[in-house]
C-alpha cells in the first residue's frame, strides 16, 4: 500500500511539472554551408551540404526554454590539389544543447554548445578525422504556430585532425514542425 501511494504521489507530480513546461516535439531540416577555419586553410572553397533531425523544446518560462536537437548534419569543404578538385566529406551526429531566449511573440535568440559525433568521411591521404567535435552554436529564429524557421552559427573549437589546426565552420538554414 505504501509504494502505491509513493507511485500515486509520483504520477501526481509528475503530471503537474509537466503541464507547467511547454514541451514541443519537432522535426527539422535545411542546408549547410560549411567550410574549414584554420592557418593554412584559407584557400578552401565550403561545402554546400544539409542537416536533419528532431527538436525537443522545454519551455521553462514565457521567455526561456532549453532547446536539445539531434541532427544528422553533412559538414566540410573543398579545395584544389594540382589542378584537381578535392573534398573534405564528414558527416556528424551533432547534439546541439540550446538555450533559448524568445521575443517579441515569435522572435528568438539561441545559443549553446554542440557536441559533434563523426557518423561518415571521406579523407584522402590516409588522415582520419578526430571522432569527436566540440562547438558552440548562436543563432535566430521564428515561430508561426507549429511552423519554424532558424538561421544557426556553428563555431568549432576541436580540430577535426589531431596536430592540424582546422576547425569546422557552418552557418545553417532551417525549417522545421512541431508535431506537438
Amino acid at each position: 500500500m505504501k509504494k502505491l501511494f509513493l507511485l500515486a504521489i509520483a504520477v501526481i507530480g509528475f503530471s503537474i511539472s509537466s503541464n507547467a513546461q511547454d514541451i514541443k516535439l519537432g522535426f527539422k531540416g535545411g542546408v549547410n554551408f560549411a567550410t574549414l577555419n584554420g592557418d593554412g586553410y584559407n584557400g578552401l572553397d565550403g561545402r554546400t551540404g544539409y542537416h536533419i533531425g528532431a527538436v525537443v523544446q522545454v519551455g521553462l518560462t514565457d521567455m526561456f526554454a532549453i532547446q536539445p536537437e539531434l541532427i544528422y548534419s553533412a559538414q566540410g569543404a573543398k579545395f584544389k590539389a594540382l589542378g584537381i578538385d578535392q573534398d573534405i566529406d564528414v558527416d556528424y551526429l551533432n547534439l546541439p544543447v540550446l538555450v533559448k531566449f524568445k521575443f517579441a511573440k515569435f522572435f528568438s535568440a539561441e545559443a549553446g554548445p554542440q557536441f559533434g559525433f563523426i557518423v561518415n568521411d571521406n579523407f584522402n591521404g590516409g588522415t582520419d578525422p578526430e571522432s569527436f567535435d566540440l562547438s558552440a552554436a548562436v543563432g535566430a529564429g521564428v515561430e508561426f504556430g507549429s511552423f519554424f524557421g532558424q538561421l544557426r552559427y556553428n563555431i568549432g573549437f576541436t580540430d577535426i585532425v589531431d596536430n592540424v589546426e582546422a576547425k569546422n565552420s557552418v552557418f545553417q538554414v532551417s525549417v522545421g514542425y512541431y508535431i506537438f
